[in-house]
Protein backbone atom coordinates (compact mmCIF):
# COMPACT_ATOMS: atom_id res chain seq x y z
CA UNK A 1 0.00 0.00 0.00
CA UNK A 2 1.24 3.48 -0.88
CA UNK A 3 0.59 6.09 1.81
CA UNK A 4 0.68 9.85 1.29
CA UNK A 5 1.65 11.65 4.49
CA UNK A 6 2.30 15.37 4.20
CA UNK A 7 1.02 18.70 5.47
CA UNK A 8 2.28 20.47 2.37
CA UNK A 9 -0.83 21.15 0.29
CA UNK A 10 1.12 21.57 -2.94
CA UNK A 11 2.87 18.22 -2.49
CA UNK A 12 -0.38 16.54 -1.41
CA UNK A 13 -2.38 17.85 -4.35
CA UNK A 14 0.26 16.99 -6.94
CA UNK A 15 0.96 13.48 -5.65
CA UNK A 16 -2.68 12.54 -5.10
CA UNK A 17 -3.61 13.79 -8.58
CA UNK A 18 -0.83 11.68 -10.13
CA UNK A 19 -1.86 8.57 -8.19
CA UNK A 20 -5.53 8.95 -9.11
CA UNK A 21 -4.75 9.47 -12.78
CA UNK A 22 -2.87 6.16 -12.77
CA UNK A 23 -5.61 4.28 -10.96
CA UNK A 24 -3.27 3.46 -8.07
CA UNK A 25 -4.57 2.25 -4.72
CA UNK A 26 -3.36 4.51 -1.90
CA UNK A 27 -4.41 6.14 1.33
CA UNK A 28 -3.58 9.39 3.10
CA UNK A 29 -2.69 10.07 6.73
CA UNK A 30 -1.50 12.93 8.87
CA UNK A 31 2.29 12.75 9.25
CA UNK A 32 2.15 12.61 13.05
CA UNK A 33 -0.35 9.74 13.29
CA UNK A 34 1.86 6.94 12.01
CA UNK A 35 1.15 4.70 9.02
CA UNK A 36 -0.96 1.53 8.63
CA UNK A 37 0.73 -1.84 9.23
CA UNK A 38 0.44 -2.86 5.56
CA UNK A 39 2.26 0.26 4.29
CA UNK A 40 5.02 -0.48 1.78
CA UNK A 41 5.91 3.04 0.65
CA UNK A 42 5.33 6.50 2.12
CA UNK A 43 5.31 9.63 -0.02
CA UNK A 44 5.91 12.75 2.02
CA UNK A 45 7.25 16.27 1.70
CA UNK A 46 10.75 17.51 2.54
CA UNK A 47 9.67 18.58 6.02
CA UNK A 48 9.02 14.96 7.06
CA UNK A 49 11.81 13.23 5.13
CA UNK A 50 13.15 11.49 8.25
CA UNK A 51 9.87 10.74 9.99
CA UNK A 52 9.20 7.25 8.60
CA UNK A 53 12.28 5.13 9.24
CA UNK A 54 10.50 1.77 9.24
CA UNK A 55 9.27 1.92 5.63
CA UNK A 56 10.56 3.07 2.27
CA UNK A 57 10.14 6.83 2.10
CA UNK A 58 9.91 8.88 -1.07
CA UNK A 59 10.33 12.63 -0.67
CA UNK A 60 8.24 14.61 -3.15
CA UNK A 61 9.18 18.10 -4.20
CA UNK A 62 6.21 20.43 -4.84
CA UNK A 63 7.19 20.91 -8.48
CA UNK A 64 7.95 17.24 -9.23
CA UNK A 65 5.08 15.01 -8.04
CA UNK A 66 5.32 12.66 -11.03
CA UNK A 67 8.91 11.72 -10.23
CA UNK A 68 7.94 10.86 -6.65
CA UNK A 69 5.05 8.72 -7.83
CA UNK A 70 7.30 6.95 -10.35
CA UNK A 71 9.74 6.10 -7.57
CA UNK A 72 6.98 4.99 -5.21
CA UNK A 73 5.39 2.68 -7.77
CA UNK A 74 8.74 1.12 -8.56
CA UNK A 75 9.56 0.63 -4.89
CA UNK A 76 6.12 -0.86 -4.20
CA UNK A 77 6.76 -3.49 -6.86
CA UNK A 78 10.03 -4.48 -5.24
CA UNK A 79 12.29 -3.88 -8.26
CA UNK A 80 14.62 -1.44 -6.58
CA UNK A 81 13.22 1.48 -8.53
CA UNK A 82 15.94 1.60 -11.19
CA UNK A 83 15.15 4.01 -14.00
CA UNK A 84 15.84 2.81 -17.54
CA UNK A 85 15.32 5.23 -20.42
CA UNK A 86 14.91 3.65 -23.83
CA UNK A 87 15.38 5.74 -26.96
CA UNK A 88 14.42 4.91 -30.54
CA UNK A 89 16.54 7.49 -32.39
CA UNK A 90 15.41 9.44 -35.43
CA UNK A 91 14.36 12.96 -36.38
CA UNK A 92 11.67 12.69 -33.67
CA UNK A 93 12.98 10.09 -31.23
CA UNK A 94 10.64 7.93 -29.21
CA UNK A 95 11.57 7.97 -25.52
CA UNK A 96 10.24 5.57 -22.88
CA UNK A 97 11.00 5.77 -19.16
CA UNK A 98 10.76 2.53 -17.22
CA UNK A 99 10.88 1.91 -13.47
CA UNK A 100 11.74 -1.77 -13.42
CA UNK A 101 9.34 -3.33 -15.93
CA UNK A 102 6.76 -0.57 -15.61
CA UNK A 103 6.52 2.22 -18.18
CA UNK A 104 6.08 5.41 -16.19
CA UNK A 105 6.46 8.01 -18.94
CA UNK A 106 6.72 8.25 -22.71
CA UNK A 107 7.62 11.04 -25.11
CA UNK A 108 8.18 11.76 -28.78
CA UNK A 109 10.00 15.02 -29.37
CA UNK A 110 12.16 16.67 -32.04
CA UNK A 111 15.78 15.53 -31.98
CA UNK A 112 16.89 18.98 -30.80
CA UNK A 113 14.84 18.55 -27.60
CA UNK A 114 15.59 14.89 -26.91
CA UNK A 115 18.75 15.31 -24.80
CA UNK A 116 16.99 17.78 -22.48
CA UNK A 117 14.08 15.36 -21.99
CA UNK A 118 16.40 12.42 -21.30
CA UNK A 119 18.59 14.41 -18.89
CA UNK A 120 15.51 15.67 -17.05
CA UNK A 121 14.13 12.17 -16.63
CA UNK A 122 17.49 10.83 -15.46
CA UNK A 123 18.09 13.63 -12.96
CA UNK A 124 17.79 12.39 -9.36
CA UNK A 125 16.51 9.01 -10.59
CA UNK A 126 17.64 5.77 -8.96
CA UNK A 127 20.65 4.29 -10.81
CA UNK A 128 19.50 5.65 -14.20
CA UNK A 129 20.72 4.20 -17.47
CA UNK A 130 19.95 5.23 -21.04
CA UNK A 131 19.64 2.62 -23.77
CA UNK A 132 19.73 3.91 -27.33
CA UNK A 133 18.92 1.87 -30.42
CA UNK A 134 21.72 1.47 -32.95
CA UNK A 135 19.61 2.43 -35.96
CA UNK A 136 19.36 5.97 -37.37
CA UNK A 137 23.11 6.19 -36.96
CA UNK A 138 23.54 9.93 -37.26
CA UNK A 139 20.77 10.90 -34.85
CA UNK A 140 21.70 8.14 -32.43
CA UNK A 141 25.34 9.24 -32.42
CA UNK A 142 24.35 12.81 -31.64
CA UNK A 143 22.35 11.62 -28.63
CA UNK A 144 25.23 9.44 -27.38
CA UNK A 145 27.74 12.27 -27.74
CA UNK A 146 25.53 14.96 -26.17
CA UNK A 147 24.35 13.05 -23.10
CA UNK A 148 26.26 13.79 -19.90
CA UNK A 149 26.48 12.32 -16.40
CA UNK A 150 24.43 9.22 -17.18
CA UNK A 151 25.60 5.79 -18.38
CA UNK A 152 24.60 4.95 -21.95
CA UNK A 153 24.28 1.60 -23.70
CA UNK A 154 23.98 1.05 -27.45
CA UNK A 155 21.35 -1.59 -28.15
CA UNK A 156 20.78 -3.78 -31.21
CA UNK A 157 17.32 -2.57 -32.14
CA UNK A 158 16.58 -5.33 -34.64
CA UNK A 159 12.97 -6.39 -34.21
CA UNK A 160 12.08 -3.75 -31.62
CA UNK A 161 9.49 -1.94 -33.75
CA UNK A 162 6.17 -3.77 -33.29
CA UNK A 163 3.40 -4.35 -35.77
CA UNK A 164 0.88 -1.53 -35.43
CA UNK A 165 -2.77 -2.44 -35.80
CA UNK A 166 -5.72 -0.17 -36.50
CA UNK A 167 -5.69 2.97 -34.37
CA UNK A 168 -2.07 2.61 -33.29
CA UNK A 169 -0.54 4.78 -35.98
CA UNK A 170 2.19 7.06 -34.64
CA UNK A 171 2.97 4.88 -31.63
CA UNK A 172 5.72 2.81 -33.26
CA UNK A 173 8.71 4.88 -32.14
CA UNK A 174 7.57 5.01 -28.52
CA UNK A 175 6.78 1.29 -28.40
CA UNK A 176 10.16 0.55 -29.95
CA UNK A 177 11.74 2.68 -27.23
CA UNK A 178 10.02 0.51 -24.61
CA UNK A 179 11.47 -2.62 -26.20
CA UNK A 180 14.91 -1.02 -26.46
CA UNK A 181 14.81 -0.14 -22.76
CA UNK A 182 14.30 -3.82 -21.93
CA UNK A 183 17.36 -5.01 -23.84
CA UNK A 184 20.90 -4.90 -22.52
CA UNK A 185 23.41 -3.20 -24.79
CA UNK A 186 27.08 -2.33 -24.99
CA UNK A 187 28.30 0.54 -22.79
CA UNK A 188 29.38 3.50 -24.90
CA UNK A 189 30.68 6.99 -24.14
CA UNK A 190 31.05 8.37 -27.65
CA UNK A 191 30.04 7.22 -31.09
CA UNK A 192 31.83 8.58 -34.12
CA UNK A 193 30.15 7.96 -37.47
CA UNK A 194 31.49 8.72 -40.93
CA UNK A 195 28.32 9.60 -42.85
CA UNK A 196 27.66 7.73 -46.07
CA UNK A 197 27.05 9.42 -49.40
CA UNK A 198 23.37 8.50 -49.09
CA UNK A 199 23.10 10.05 -45.63
CA UNK A 200 24.75 13.25 -46.83
CA UNK A 201 22.41 13.41 -49.81
CA UNK A 202 19.41 12.94 -47.52
CA UNK A 203 20.57 15.93 -45.46
CA UNK A 204 21.00 18.01 -48.60
CA UNK A 205 17.51 17.05 -49.74
CA UNK A 206 16.05 18.02 -46.38
CA UNK A 207 17.89 21.35 -46.51
CA UNK A 208 16.37 21.98 -49.94
CA UNK A 209 12.89 21.29 -48.54
CA UNK A 210 13.48 23.79 -45.71
CA UNK A 211 15.16 26.41 -47.87
CA UNK A 212 13.21 29.50 -48.85
CA UNK A 213 14.77 29.48 -52.32
CA UNK A 214 14.76 25.73 -52.97
CA UNK A 215 18.54 25.45 -52.71
CA UNK A 216 20.46 22.76 -50.88
CA UNK A 217 23.50 23.18 -48.69
CA UNK A 218 26.86 21.92 -49.94
CA UNK A 219 28.53 18.68 -48.85
CA UNK A 220 30.79 20.34 -46.27
CA UNK A 221 27.84 21.84 -44.46
CA UNK A 222 25.90 18.59 -44.83
CA UNK A 223 28.77 16.77 -43.15
CA UNK A 224 28.70 19.23 -40.24
CA UNK A 225 24.97 18.61 -39.89
CA UNK A 226 25.58 14.86 -39.96
CA UNK A 227 28.05 15.08 -37.08
CA UNK A 228 25.69 17.22 -35.01
CA UNK A 229 27.81 20.36 -35.21
CA UNK A 230 25.01 22.26 -36.96
CA UNK A 231 21.27 21.96 -37.35
CA UNK A 232 19.87 22.22 -40.87
CA UNK A 233 18.53 25.71 -40.09
CA UNK A 234 21.99 26.80 -38.90
CA UNK A 235 23.60 25.27 -41.98
CA UNK A 236 21.16 27.11 -44.25
CA UNK A 237 21.94 30.38 -42.45
CA UNK A 238 25.68 29.82 -42.88
CA UNK A 239 25.07 28.88 -46.52
CA UNK A 240 23.34 32.23 -47.06
CA UNK A 241 25.93 34.22 -45.09
CA UNK A 242 28.74 32.73 -47.12
CA UNK A 243 27.05 33.84 -50.29
CA UNK A 244 26.67 30.29 -51.53
CA UNK A 245 23.89 31.13 -53.85
CA UNK A 246 24.97 28.97 -56.76
CA UNK A 247 23.04 26.21 -58.37
CA UNK A 248 21.14 23.89 -56.13
CA UNK A 249 22.63 20.42 -55.71
CA UNK A 250 21.00 17.84 -57.87
CA UNK A 251 18.86 15.23 -56.22
CA UNK A 252 20.67 12.01 -55.65
CA UNK A 253 19.66 8.58 -54.60
CA UNK A 254 20.50 7.14 -51.26
CA UNK A 255 18.85 5.84 -48.17
CA UNK A 256 17.52 8.40 -45.72
CA UNK A 257 18.31 8.08 -42.06
CA UNK A 258 14.91 8.27 -40.44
Amino acid sequence: MIVVATEDFEVYHGVVTELRERGTEFTTVEPDTGVPDHTTVVITGPEHADAFESVTTIVAEPDAPRRAVDQALAAARGNGGRTVIGVDPGRNPGIAVLAGEMVVAAFQVPLANAVDVIQREAADATSPIVRIGDGSRLQGSKLVNDLEDVPVELVDETGTTPYLGTGARGMGDVLAAVNIARLEGEPVETREIDPTAGELQAIKDRSREQSENNRAIDELLARRVATGELTIDEALAEHRNNGSGGHADSHGSGATDE
